[in-house]
């Protein structure tokens, strides 16, 4: 058996460096009726942090703090609407055999098909008729096409363990297991781990069985950040070298990071404050900007030092407490430029291809060819014009 699972948790007090998730689940619980698991309108419960930081432990110490049957399900093998209806439905209508209660964990949810013959939709409606309380666990629940399940659910957050927590932790698995391995070598697991505890026991498990372990050298954990726990670091922080690649592990295009930091920055700074962060993201906007125009591709180092260390370094103080991020709203208005104005570029890439002219040009002169091919249906049916094409052609003066 793995360490991982032989020393899991049995018991909300056994849970190491959760304990504002463990408090929330407990509040949860509490105000909740525990066969439906409904509090106002909130159908589910979603636990969502990197990997190795506790949510299916936490899921299974539930089960046992409220004694309750648990029935485990990965999302990944109910991708689609068939799928849930031969496995979760009757999983939800069946009661327990052999306790009063039952939970239904859905483990990695961000598994779930959107596109796969219904699968998000055809969760989202046995959620609603389900009996039994359900437990979610998903690394990224912020996916946009996670919205649906958000809506209905309470969702709680675990961070990554403390380096220390996962060092205690090991000292007493390795107490329980009357094994002796190097401190030096317990540390260097610990810091590795990026405070993923999973990764650090199965580390530590393997190690424990070498005769010489002193020399070997454990590589970091390549780990995926939310933009989320990336603002986060950089108002709530500060400044350090560790910022500078900090967006490297942001699975985010750097112009959208902008943004986002753009939204945010008024929500943990003060004026004062406000004018230094502002312009280390204008300064990031100027390098871009001689990036792409002059391929100086030297530059992006440039580009990380402002978005990063240069924004987080204008605060005087981190500002404490929970602070709520916001999308931002330039998205919004840029998708609903770009929705008003994809008809008329589609109308002008096929003006522009039958008449032999660029691009550009027949989008300089809409205003006459629109008018064209207005008074001409024959000129429409030339063009092979779709009905949104059409409908918008009607709108144009």
């Amino acid at each position: 058996m793995t360490w991982v699972e032989k020393h899991r948790p049995k018991k909300f007090s056994e849970i190491k460096g959760q304990e504002e998730a463990v408090n929330k689940i407990k509040s949860f619980l509490e105000s909740s009726n525990l066969r439906t698991f409904t509090r106002i309108n909130k159908k589910a419960l979603i636990l969502h942090g990197p990997p190795g930081t506790g949510k299916t432990t936490i899921a299974h110490v539930t089960a046992l703090e409220t004694n309750s049957e648990i029935f485990e399900l990965n999302a990944s093998d109910i991708r689609n609407k068939d799928k849930l209806q031969e496995i979760l439905k009757p999983a939800m209508q069946q009661q327990s055999l052999i306790k009063g209660k039952k939970i239904i964990l859905i483990d990695e949810v961000d598994g779930i098909s959107t596109t796969e013959k219904g699968g998000l939709q055809e969760l989202l409606g046995l959620i609603n008729e389900s009996d039994c309380p359900i437990i979610i666990t998903a690394n990224d629940i912020w996916n946009k096409k996670l919205s649906p399940l958000r809506k209905i659910s309470e969702i709680i957050e675990l961070k990554e363990i403390n380096y220390n927590i996962i060092k205690n932790v090991m000292i007493d698995v390795l107490r329980k297991e009357r094994l002796f391995v190097s401190n030096d070598v317990i540390a260097e697991i610990a810091v590795k781990a990026k405070g993923d505890l999973r990764a650090a026991l199965n580390d530590l498990q393997t190690v424990s069985k070498l005769k010489e372990c002193s020399k070997l050298k454990f590589d970091e954990r390549n780990k995926k950040i939310d933009i989320f726990h990336a603002l986060r670091t950089i108002f709530k922080t500060k400044p350090t070298n560790d910022l500078l690649n900090l967006f490297d592990s942001v699975d985010m295009p750097i112009d959208e990071i902008m943004l986002w930091i753009e939204e945010n920055i008024p929500t943990e700074y003060s004026k004062e404050e406000l004018a230094k962060a502002y312009d280390a993201l204008s300064r990031t906007d100027v390098f871009k900007g001689r990036i792409h125009k002059q391929q100086y591709w030297r530059f992006l180092v440039y580009e990380n030092i402002f978005l990063s260390y240069g924004i987080s370094a204008a605060k005087k103080e981190p500002k404490l407490g929970f602070t709520s991020y916001k999308k931002p709203t330039r998205i919004l208005k840029i998708w609903m430029h770009n929705q008003k104005t994809i008809n008329k570029k589609s109308i002008a890439q096929k003006y522009a291809k039958l008449v032999h002219i660029g691009q550009k040009r027949a989008m300089n002169e809409f205003p006459v060819i629109s008018q064209i091919i207005k008074s001409s249906p024959k000129v429409q049916i030339e063009l092979k014009l779709d009905e949104n094409e059409l409908a918008y052609l009607n709108q144009v003066d």
